[in-house]
């Protein structure tokens, strides 16, 4: 079964391809999608995750019909999409710019749809209210969009793209118009939107944020495959490759060879540290791997764990446990962020919560530290 396929599939897309170039002959062949199979329930939000160019716009603009895919097929419903035109198809796209008509106020852009698809005057009247109320823009349904602040743009375009009742609602980079403080304010406000609708809903973002705070599940992708699906934290706290420990948040990743292969533990020998990790892995004695570790789980100190309480639950020294220097640190507030130089002359990536106002063992520049981390706290990779 392909990479989130599931039985309840209400959006089915299979072994879908998106081929550019190549046109008479002439010309390399660009693969912007290459067989992404992917199922999506029904009222599920769902989050299309990679960096630019990996293929997840081809992908949207496919499901949308403004773009026809070179093989494979979409069903939604039980209704096969593939061919269909855009105005044919029970779908409406939210675009990243929201499009929206600066001439019309707020309530005839929410209503330009409904009329031009010829519904009767009360039912326009009916849909443009509650779509209104529902993003809670009914004072000021007489205002044109430049007299919007970004936020309330971004919600008449959703009441636009809801009006029309879509069985699948699509989402370009939705929030990417916004700064950052309303971008993060907006997130929940879109999710309960949605989900007081029940529309099943796909969306496309280079943000791990963002998908990670709207989403059930995420899809990550790259060079036109879909690399691992999950939720945000399956996502984020057992990555299935590389790609998606780097790509997903901030990681520490060591490459390594695996010493100790038992049933209940790994030992894995890397340039500066031997790790243990607290439970097998499906491997060989002498194998390559590659550590991830993420900065907020390590711990941090002047003195070694083996002075204070912080020794319960680890192995015995030296394992899990590396000394270095202070090469830089950012205060954030909330949290503070080291790079320990290790002895090799690699960076160890720290993350350290501020749970203290005047801590006794504040760290600076240049200084001798201690790190260590528990035996469940790494993730090992071995592709």
């Amino acid at each position: 079964m392909s990479v989130g396929v599931q039985a309840e599939a209400y959006l089915r897309i299979d072994q879908l391809v998106k081929d550019f170039g190549g046109e008479g002959g002439k010309g390399a062949v660009h693969r912007a999608v290459d067989k992404v199979s992917l199922d999506i329930r029904q009222g599920e939000i769902f989050a299309l995750l990679g960096p630019s160019g990996c293929g997840k716009t081809s992908l949207l603009r496919m499901l949308g019909g403004f773009d026809l895919p070179t093989s494979g097929r979409i069903v939604l419903g039980g209704q096969d999409l593939t061919a269909l035109a855009p105005y044919a198809r029970p779908t409406n796209m939210m675009f990243q710019s929201y499009a929206l008509f600066p001439h019309l106020s707020v309530w005839d852009n929410i209503a330009f749809g409904l009329r031009r698809e010829g519904l009767p005057k009360a039912e326009v009247q009916s849909r443009v209210e509650a779509m209104l109320k529902l993003v809670q823009l009914g004072h000021l349904a007489g205002r044109k969009p430049h007299q919007l602040s970004g936020g309330q743009q971004q919600r008449v375009a959703l009441a636009r793209s809801l009006a029309k009742q879509p069985k699948l609602l699509l989402l370009d980079e939705p929030l990417g118009a916004l700064d950052k403080k309303l971008r993060e304010a907006t997130q929940i406000e879109l999710v309960n939107i949605i989900g007081s609708v029940g529309v099943t809903c796909l969306m496309v973002t280079h943000d791990q944020e963002e998908a990670m705070a709207m989403a059930g599940r995420i899809g990550v992708m790259n060079e036109g495959r879909i690399l691992q699906v999950g939720s945000p934290r399956e996502i984020y706290e057992t990555p299935a490759s590389r790609f998606v420990a780097d790509f997903i948040g901030n990681v520490n990743l060591m490459d390594g060879t695996l010493e100790v292969d038992q049933a209940d533990h790994v030992e894995i020998a890397c340039a500066d540290v031997r790790h243990f990790v607290g439970h097998g892995i499906t491997g060989h004695k002498g194998m390559a791997v590659s550590v991830a570790l993420r900065p907020e789980k390590i711990r941090i100190s002047r003195r070694p764990p083996t002075e204070g309480a912080e020794l319960a639950g680890l192995p015995p020294a030296p394992l899990n446990q590396v000394k270095g220097r202070v090469k830089d640190m950012v205060y954030l507030g909330s949290d503070t962020l080291y790079h320990l130089q290790l002895a090799s002359g690699a960076i160890l990536r720290i993350r350290q919560s501020n749970t203290e106002r005047h801590p006794d063992d504040t760290l600076g520049w240049g200084d001798e530290a201690h790190a260590w981390w528990s035996p469940s706290a790494h993730v090992v990779l071995t592709q």
